[in-house]
């Protein structure tokens, strides 16, 4: 019989949970950056092994929520710890647990959900006996159906990780065709691609207020060239001018760069149009939150 696992990733900003993912796909599905709150809406991966079906959830980091946006981002976290069969929680093993995360710990283990502690960063210790006062820490406070110490950088343990979500894989169907590695839509891949670089390549406060839309997406006739028309979205003005640079020096480079893997992941090249667009404020705005895929109803 074939078996299924439904899993979501969680934990707080930075733990590496994109990272894991894409690890896992084998692909890079979800963007990741050392900018905190990189995702902001649930990302689906699905791996498949021998008659196994694993699709993960990829959510946004815990965070104290600041506007609308990073509060639709908390409440897809709290709905995709429900109605699945286990969750990985990834802890950056080199920080101490906060309250935001032991109490969602606290209430899965309330709700009886299966819980695999992954312990993420270890190559950053300098020494690996630190790493048992952590987990007598974590055990003290929640109850894990596994422990699992890996470094995702160094795809060091991921191994385990599948292991141990394998186990709990159940009788079932498999939900999506066994080729599948993402339910998520071309586009929204090419804009997250996009954001990604930006996130890379800009500072401070101007990274969060961006958000990219894929406009046109096609494949043309008589080339082996696929054209892509995207939006950077930003809050202010001034922003504009910073994604832009001088002489449109920052925005060539993201588009560069974008471009690069835009083509290294489609397997064909790639003609690749970015414009900058100021929608004030947009991270307050529901409507706009609505129209760029990021609300969590």
């Amino acid at each position: 019989m074939p078996r299924t696992a439904f899993v979501t990733i969680a934990g707080r900003t930075n733990a590496g949970k994109s990272s894991l993912l894409n690890a896992i796909i084998g692909e890079k599905i979800a963007s990741v950056s050392n900018k905190p709150q990189t995702t902001r809406t649930r990302i689906t991966g699905i791996r498949n092994i021998g008659d196994v079906q694993l699709v993960f959830f990829d959510t946004p980091g815990l965070h104290k929520p600041v506007n609308k946006l990073s509060e639709h981002m908390l409440n897809t976290v709290k709905e995709s710890v429900s109605d699945i069969d286990a969750v990985v929680f990834m802890q950056d093993c080199t920080k101490k647990i906060n309250e935001q995360e032991l109490n969602l710990l606290k209430s899965m283990n309330a709700s009886k959900m299966p819980v695999i502690l992954v312990l993420n960063k270890i190559d950053l210790l300098k020494n690996k006996n630190d790493l048992a006062p952590v987990i007598a820490d974590l055990t003290s406070k929640a109850e894990f159906q596994a422990i699992v110490p890996v470094s995702v950088t160094e795809n060091n343990g991921v191994d385990i990780v599948i292991d141990e979500i394998i186990k709990l894989a159940e009788e079932s169907p498999h939900f999506f065709p066994d080729d599948m590695i993402t339910d998520q839509p071309e586009k929204v891949l090419a804009a997250e691609m996009i954001r990604e670089k930006l996130l890379m390549l800009l500072n401070d406060e101007v990274p969060h207020g961006i958000a990219v839309g894929v406009e046109e997406m096609s494949e043309r006739e008589d080339k082996d060239i696929l054209d892509i028309s995207a939006v950077i979205y930003c809050e202010k003005e001034s922003h504009k001018g910073i994604v832009i640079g001088k002489g449109g020096a920052m925005l060539k480079k993201a588009s560069t760069a974008a471009r690069v893997e835009l083509e290294d992941f489609f397997q064909i090249k790639v003609n690749l149009k970015c414009w900058v667009k100021v929608k004030e404020d947009w991270r307050n705005r529901e409507g706009i939150i609505r129209n760029f895929g990021l609300s969590d109803k």
